[in-house]
């Protein structure tokens, strides 16, 4: 798994999932429970993980959705 985006904004968070979902490239959101334990208090960013083969396909669609600048090296 690699990591596609790590943040605290959960509409981008929402806004990627459709993305990635509409490419048809399987993720996952790591880290919503650990910020959950924190009271919910945003210190803890999730993190969209994808499969190591589908990175850069995953990186593409979110360029094209316009989303390059979340696009931050990790």
């Amino acid at each position: 798994m690699e990591t596609l985006i790590s943040t605290n904004n959960i509409v981008t968070i929402s806004f990627i999932e459709a993305v990635l979902k509409d490419s048809h490239i399987e993720h996952f959101i790591f880290d919503t429970q650990s910020s959950s334990i924190e009271g919910s208090i945003g210190v803890i960013p999730r993190r969209v993980m994808v499969l190591a083969e589908d990175l850069a396909a995953a990186r593409r669609a979110l360029k094209l959705a316009g989303l390059e600048e979340e696009l931050r090296d990790i």
